[in-house]
């Protein structure tokens, strides 16, 4: 990975930050997207001292999609050739809660904002030859049987674990669908299942949400455990030519059929493009 340039969300905790000190050991070159420029300074400092190249350090706010936009510009502006994008960072939330743009935030800052970074990131990509994009999910997906067009927005009723579900499910469609664009330019697109990783995913849900990861984390994975699949796909030349695929333990492993059905993930294409007013790049 000496060379490399990888950008990445959500760097700076959990599964991201093993994440990412494990390819800036590598010797991958870092840009790390994220909205607390006190946690990424602090991060920037750890890759030095374990002997990676400095990172360049980008405020996001992946719940509002001004910043997701202006990140993005400005790093297509900038024009350095981007060779992995990690698509790391995720929310769950137990109540209903809606962002700056008026929209569900589990499901806004889960796949909108990643959709819109890719999308605005992907002249980045196409310019090395070979890119990859990765995109971590989860088999919390298999929570739900489908995207609940009917209301995409949770404003009828609200169900954590549901919607956590279908933003998890959108990550593997959006892969699927984005995978079958990209067909010939050199960009590979994966997703993953990381597992049960005691992270701070959920910290933000007051009491309750803090004292969970608690209790539970004999149960869970370490981060950097959980993070070996996105390493993996980042770095392995096992996967260079691998795509459309989602993996759990490094190896691919097959979907649920809901997560196969291309009709859904056409639609959810659509929905997204005409909610963000952004259409993606051919």
């Amino acid at each position: 990975m000496k060379g490399k340039h990888i950008a990445i969300t959500g760097p700076t905790a959990g599964i991201g930050r093993a994440a990412s000190i494990a390819l800036a050991r590598q010797g991958a070159r870092l840009t790390l997207l994220c909205r607390n420029a006190g946690k990424a300074e602090l991060l920037q400092r750890e890759i030095l001292a374990a002997g990676g190249p400095k990172p360049s350090i980008v405020i996001m706010d992946m719940a509002s999609l001004a910043s997701v936009r202006a990140a993005g510009e400005a790093l297509a502006a900038a024009g350095e050739p981007l060779d992995v994008l990690l698509n790391n960072a995720g929310v769950i939330h137990t109540t209903r809660r809606e962002t700056v743009d008026g929209f569900e935030e589990t499901l806004a800052v889960n796949h909108f904002a990643p959709f819109l970074l890719t999308g605005l990131l992907l002249p980045l990509l196409q310019k090395p030859g070979r890119a990859r994009i990765v995109n971590v999910a989860s088999q919390a997906y298999t929570l739900v049987r489908d995207m609940g067009f009917d209301d995409m927005q949770a404003s009828n009723s609200y169900k954590t674990f549901r919607e956590y579900g279908r933003s998890k499910l959108a990550n593997i469609l959006f892969t699927r669908s984005l995978d079958q664009r990209l067909r010939g330019q050199g960009i590979t697109v994966n997703a993953l299942h990381p597992g049960a990783v005691s992270t701070s995913l959920g910290t933000q849900n007051g009491l309750f949400g803090k004292l969970l990861p608690l209790l539970l984390k004999p149960f869970f994975r370490t981060p950097e455990q959980g993070a070996q699949t996105s390493i993996y796909l980042c770095s392995s030349d096992a996967v260079e030519s691998v795509s459309g695929e989602y993996f759990i333990d490094c190896k691919p492993k097959p979907t649920k059929p809901w997560a196969r059905d291309d009709a859904a993930a056409d639609r959810l294409w659509g929905y997204t493009e005409d909610r963000l007013g952004f259409r993606f790049p051919q």
